[in-house]
């Protein structure tokens, strides 16, 4: 009897193994929270500026860095899980390469609460706003590359079933950059600190600069940065309101070490590149002679950005600002490499493994070797 029970679960095993494609990676899955803090709340307390982290690990971890995602504005780590059209997200493709894997939401945001009369205001992204930045771009041609968009799957308009599961996962923010910088600084440090050893981060969007921000502030836990699209250019914003009076110390708002050191933003001599009145984009770069990023420049970093992305318009000038500030920066556009139609949520698209296993996995195997 014995026997024929082993005999059948080596069956079952497999068949799972052989049906790995479908059934995505086998790992195991835990979960933990940092950085609470407790308020007074009537004659008790509530947490407050916790962070949700996701840990999953295959059952062969062979890859000596673990990769830590952290999502864009209005979204949550369910962005790396898999796609709204039901293919295996990038989670499960690095799980697959034999790498741990760690997914935050982000402090106020899905699974990190946000709590009423204590955090800062929400603002929740539209159905309009997501169709014309990141699904259906091409329908509204709002910058120049937006009419090369291909790769969402499905039309990308309310009530196709695939952009409504994608709208449907979408997550109130809070309004303030500066206010999600604050909660970050405090909860993502300690989500190094608790992994303890250094680790790949994965950015994506407005989470940019919140890869800037813990690379600064834990540089010997942090191997390497793949920045997906990072909140930019320096100093200002482009195409979508408030153009001015954001990221003061050039690519994040709270301060970040430069040398030599900063008293205030006010330090950080600014002098135009190039300008494009009808994006309204400017981009900047720092007045000569340039401070170096102090614990930035310590990290290589990659910067990936999609053909027809709005982040095509002004990625460049962020690239050319972490550069000048004495970054080591690798800048891939899509486009250029043979990988066309993608738009900002390239995780999501058609083509997403591959983006993940021919740009990502490639450039990670490479640092991970040095």
């Amino acid at each position: 009897m014995f026997f024929l029970a082993l005999s059948a679960f080596s069956l079952l095993v497999t068949r799972c193994l052989a049906e790995n494609s479908i059934l995505g990676t086998f790992h195991r899955r835990s979960y933990f929270y940092v950085g609470q803090s407790y308020v007074p709340q009537g004659n008790s307390s509530i947490a407050f500026g916790q962070m949700y982290v996701e840990h999953l690990v295959p059952s062969v971890v062979s890859q000596p860095f673990p990769l830590l995602f952290i999502h864009g504005r209005g979204m949550t780590g369910t962005n790396f899980l898999n796609t709204p059209d039901g293919r295996l997200g990038w989670a499960d493709y690095f799980l697959s390469k034999g790498y741990e894997v760690y997914i935050v939401d982000q402090p106020s945001r899905g699974r990190s609460a946000w709590q009423q009369n204590i955090d800062d205001p929400q603002v929740t992204l539209d159905t309009l706003a997501v169709e014309s930045r990141f699904t259906a771009v091409e329908r509204f041609n709002l910058w120049p590359q937006a009419s090369l968009h291909t790769k969402w799957p499905g039309n990308g308009s309310v009530g196709d079933p695939i952009f409504d599961e994608f709208f449907a996962s979408t997550m109130p923010s809070i309004n303030s950059d500066v206010a999600t910088s604050v909660r970050i600084k405090a909860a993502g440090p300690l989500v190094l600190d608790k992994i303890n050893r250094p680790v790949i981060l994965v950015t994506h969007s407005q989470s940019g600069q919140q890869g800037w921000i813990l690379g600064d502030s834990r540089p010997s836990l942090v191997k390497a940065i793949v920045a997906l699209e990072p909140t930019g250019p320096p100093f200002s914003n482009v195409l979508f309101p408030p153009f001015d009076n954001v990221r003061p110390f050039g690519i994040t708002e709270i301060p970040v070490a430069y040398s030599p050191a900063l008293n205030s933003a006010t330090d950080l001599q600014k002098v135009v590149v190039s300008s494009n009145p009808a994006l309204n984009f400017t981009c900047f770069k720092q007045a000569s002679p340039p401070r170096t990023l102090t614990n930035l420049s310590k990290l290589p970093v990659l910067v990936v950005t999609s053909e027809s992305s709005y982040h095509a318009v002004y990625d460049s000038c962020t690239v050319d600002y972490l550069k000048q500030a004495g970054v080591s920066v690798e800048h891939i556009n899509l486009g250029d490499v043979g990988i066309h139609g993608n738009g900002h949520m390239m995780f999501l698209e058609l083509n997403s493994l591959q983006i993940a296993e021919t740009i990502v996995e490639k450039w990670i195997s490479k640092i991970s070797r040095k």
